[in-house]
């Protein structure tokens, strides 16, 4: 089975958050599906940690380690579908591209983010939910 992952279900893990043990359960045998946005993202996401003072270097340093050791199977998304996505939901494009991601493999999207799962739904995606979101 495939499932598309966003960025909040990887940051999740590699960051040993409450949630961590529902995601690699639910995801367990799955092939894990990401546009090729995903490291930059978690980048992004680890930085505004800094900036929060809820991550040091080197906790940073080792949640990349762990970020190495998921496998994820990068699709390619087709931009101008992504850049319409966007628009259609007035949202930034980082999101569309995961929203294009899961529906470019037919996949569902496993996500953290309440509003993520919303657009989702309003696309008529599947969507995953865990029980600890």
């Amino acid at each position: 089975m495939d499932i598309v992952i966003d960025t909040s279900v990887v940051t999740a893990i590699i960051l040993n958050e409450p949630p961590k043990t529902a995601l690699i359960e639910a995801t367990r045998g799955a092939v894990l599906l990401a546009p090729p946005s995903l490291p930059w993202e978690i980048g992004n996401a680890l930085s505004a940690a800094f900036k929060r003072g809820r991550l040091t270097l080197a906790q940073a340093q080792a949640a990349l380690a762990a970020y190495r050791k998921i496998p994820v199977r990068f699709v390619d998304v087709a931009l101008d579908d992504s850049v319409k996505i966007a628009h259609d939901l007035s949202i930034y494009a980082y999101d569309a591209y995961v929203l294009r991601c899961a529906q470019f493999a037919r996949a569902p999207l496993l996500s953290l983010d309440r509003q993520q799962i919303a657009y989702a739904q309003q696309l008529g995606l599947d969507v995953m939910e865990i029980g600890e979101i």
